[in-house]
């Protein structure tokens, strides 16, 4: 169930994308904000990358669209960015992140160090269908803004 719930989100935000040109989908919603929806999708991979690949899986990645010296370069940096590879790298990050939990059970915990504590693969879900669940708000404002739909 809660694997169904994310991958509504997954195709949610993604929804909230198609059919939009590269510009579109770089339109801030309103100043002073950086949102964008495809700053979101940038966001959200490296989201999906932190939790599942980072602390579950406990690789070393790195980090993707941000640094040290721009940690908003996820939203910062989306009005410069690729769309089609960023799309691209999202999906990538998708697929990564259900390879690493295959198998695994809910109960399964890692360290989590900045919190200093154990974390389940079950709060990771809930996380991460927290975390859309917001951005998904915001892309619904977003797209609205853009070309008036609406909905899923």
């Amino acid at each position: 169930m809660l694997a169904g719930f994310l991958e509504f989100h997954r195709l949610t935000l993604l929804h909230k994308c198609a059919g939009l040109t590269a510009e579109q989908l770089v339109t801030r919603c309103a100043e002073p904000s950086n949102l964008s929806l495809l700053g979101l999708v940038r966001h959200m991979a490296a989201v999906e990358r932190a939790w599942f690949r980072a602390g579950f899986g406990r690789e070393n990645p790195g980090p993707i669209f941000w640094s040290e010296e721009r940690p908003d370069g996820d939203f910062d940096d989306a009005i410069a960015a690729d769309a089609e590879s960023d799309l691209a790298t999202y999906q990538r990050e998708v697929e990564m992140a259900r390879e690493t939990v295959a198998g695994h059970s809910l109960d399964e915990t890692f360290r989590w160090r900045s919190r200093d504590q154990d974390v389940s693969l079950r709060w990771v879900y809930l996380h991460m269908i927290e975390e859309y669940a917001r951005h998904n708000g915001h892309a619904d404002l977003i797209r609205e803004r853009i070309d008036g739909a609406t909905g899923q």
